[in-house]
C-alpha cells in the first residue's frame, strides 16, 4: 500500500467532504478498499461534525474514476459531496485511514 509515491507538483488533488449516514457503517474502511485499485495516494478521515473527507492524488483520470466508484459503491450511505480539486506542490505516500 506505502509504495505509492507522487511529486504531487505533478498530479491532481480531488478532495471530497461526503454527508449523510458516513460514519460508524464502514465508510472508511470501504474506501480504502477501493484505493487499492487506483493508481491514488491519499488518506479518508472522520470529521468532527459527522462528514467524512477524502483526499486523492494522482492522475486526474484515476482520481475522478475513484471518487465515482466511491459515490457508486456507497450510494445508499451518501446525502451529498462536496469537491474541490486543484493540483498541490506537497508530496504523498500510499492511502491510509487518518484516525
Amino acid at each position: 500500500m506505502w509504495e505509492k509515491n507522487f511529486m504531487a507538483s505533478e498530479k491532481h488533488r480531488l478532495q471530497v467532504w461526503y454527508s449523510g449516514r458516513v460514519q460508524g457503517v464502514g465508510f472508511r474502511y470501504k474506501v480504502s478498499n477501493i484505493a487499492a485499485g487506483y493508481d491514488v495516494c491519499g488518506y479518508v478521515e472522520n470529521l468532527d461534525d459527522g462528514r467524512v473527507h477524502l483526499l486523492a492524488v494522482g492522475d486526474e483520470s484515476q482520481t475522478r474514476r475513484f471518487a465515482d466508484e466511491i459515490a457508486e459503491v456507497m450510494a445508499d450511505f451518501i446525502k451529498s459531496a462536496d469537491e474541490r480539486d486543484d493540483s498541490t506542490d506537497v508530496s504523498y505516500r500510499g492511502f491510509k485511514i487518518k484516525l
